[in-house]
């Protein structure tokens, strides 16, 4: 998945992000609104964690603006106000959920989970069909009974697809999901994790297409 980091505090943004990127994430890390706004505008993401005291600005006029404007990403506040009302008023605005700190890494992983989950309308995180069984949390895949072991990006990578089955993604879409803004990375690369995530699929009624002048589709066929 890819998560935007809006938080000031580079230590802290530097823990959680090494934390999140531990699991598989991408992360990009925003220290001001307006450099969270542009990343916005350029990029797709997952998951928005938003703190409220910002440089340039409040973060929950911030997410006010973007729900405003029909930006449905979910987005946890991350805030050191721990008052009711405060909880109250920002997932009146739109948040999904809201972690007080300081917080244990461990909790806020979870509440990522969590939110993530009810975002895809799921209760587990465990997809089963065309022969697989998979986790992208606990992160194994199972192919006809035979366990898989995936690098982080394959991981990623068939999240993504699986998340969006029959869906097309482009080379550049995929890089601009699987990739931080930072990453110095090709569209090449993009041909090497799909190679290998079909060789692990063999076996199963999941095929990944390649359409040619579009991009990739996972196909369940029967």
């Amino acid at each position: 998945m890819k998560f935007l980091l809006v938080e000031d505090n580079i230590e802290l943004a530097r823990a959680i992000s090494s934390r999140l990127r531990l699991d598989g994430h991408v992360i990009d890390h925003a220290a001001k609104l307006e450099d969270a706004s542009e990343f916005i505008s350029t990029g797709e993401y997952d998951l928005i964690l938003l703190d409220i005291m910002l440089p340039d600005g409040d973060g929950r006029m911030f997410l006010k603006q973007h729900r405003a404007n029909d930006l449905d990403t979910p987005v946890i506040i991350l805030t050191a106000r721990s008052q009711v009302s405060d909880r109250i008023g920002s997932l009146d605005l739109g948040a999904d959920d809201y972690i007080t700190k300081p917080f244990d890494h461990a909790e806020l992983e979870a509440r990522c989970r969590a939110v993530l989950r009810r975002k895809a309308g799921k209760a587990r995180s465990i997809f089963e069909m065309g022969g697989i069984v998979f986790d992208p949390v606990a992160g194994y895949l199972v192919v006809q009974g035979e366990a898989v072991k995936l690098r982080n990006r394959e991981l990623r990578l068939l999240e993504l697809l699986v998340n969006a089955q029959g869906q097309i993604f482009s080379k550049q879409k995929l890089v601009d999901r699987l990739f931080s803004y930072d990453d110095d990375v090709s569209e090449n690369a993009i041909e090497v994790y799909i190679g290998r995530l079909r060789k692990h699929l063999e076996g199963s009624n999941l095929k990944i297409k390649t359409l040619r002048g579009l991009g990739y589709r996972l196909d369940h066929e029967q």
